[in-house]
């Protein structure tokens, strides 16, 4: 399966438009879309649009997409060189602005390089344990995407061990091999979630932006989401996510800033 098919976007009657149903599949606990499926369906469209791969994007969220609703992004190749394409892609639902997610597309230029980050050292995905969430999350995305808990506290944990701005996932979609910066999009919004660990409180963070930098795709069954909560300051967060293959290949990072309340005040909430 390749992230088109795990998104179930496809390309509109109307040239430059693609279509993404929000399926309850794509959403969050909360019923709408998931920000990992948002810029991740968009760098699908880009992609074919522009016949290069992601080498960098940014997605700002404006509004949520609901569950059921159906989000028509409009591609627009704003600039193609002869390396590189710079590109855009804005998300609606009926005549209101989703997500407007800006890109550069390219291939490589072979030089001297080199990878100056090493990623943590933590057990294989087999000998690490699922990462559990409460029912209310079963029809989800993180019920299509498999988590275990490398570094850091299991959800009925946090609160009762000691707080971790750096926590660590591994993470999959059963069946979905094909590497792609949209698959690495996905799995790099899993970053919210480490919010909770750094506060020590369940605290719901919801992302406001997106980046997505991407190094190299490997082929690799589970990907590392290392990740550094740097800050968490009036309500906003702030934090960092290296993303690995299981041989150790540093494929790329995802980086965003999110509004964080804890779970208390949420409402509806009922104390566990």
């Amino acid at each position: 399966m390749d992230a088109q098919s795990f998104l179930g976007i496809e390309a509109g009657a109307e040239e430059g438009h693609w279509l993404l149903p929000v399926d309850p599949s794509l959403t969050t606990p909360g019923q709408f879309l998931f920000g990992g499926c948002g810029i991740a369906a968009a760098l699908v469209a880009l992609e074919a649009a522009s016949g290069r791969p992601t080498i960098w994007a940014t997605a700002q969220y404006l509004a949520f997409a609901k569950t059921d609703s159906l989000v028509d992004y409009e591609v627009t190749l704003s600039k193609v060189g002869g390396h590189i394409t710079q590109a855009r892609a804005v998300g609606r639902v009926d005549d209101g602005e989703i997500l407007t997610v800006n890109a550069a597309l390219g291939g490589g230029v072979e030089q001297d390089g080199g990878v100056w980050v090493l990623p943590p050292a933590v057990p294989p995905p087999d000998e690490c344990p699922p990462r559990r969430l409460p029912s209310m999350m079963d029809v989800s995305i993180f019920d299509r995407v498999e988590t275990r808990v490398a570094i850091g506290a299991g959800f009925e944990e946090i609160g009762h061990v000691p707080p971790n701005p750096h926590t660590a996932l591994w993470a999959r979609v059963p069946g979905h091999l094909e590497p792609s910066a949209a698959t690495l999009a996905i799995f790099g919004d899993y970053l919210t979630g480490a919010v909770s660990q750094a506060l020590g409180i369940r605290s719901m963070a919801r992302s406001l932006d997106n980046t997505l930098r991407i190094v190299q795709l490997e082929p690799s069954e589970w990907v590392l989401c290392d990740m550094h909560i740097h800050a968490v300051v009036d309500g906003y967060a702030q934090g960092l996510a290296h993303l690995w293959s299981e041989s150790g290949t540093f494929l790329g990072t995802a980086s965003q800033s999110m509004n964080v309340r804890p779970w208390r005040d949420l409402p509806g909430h009922r104390p566990r």
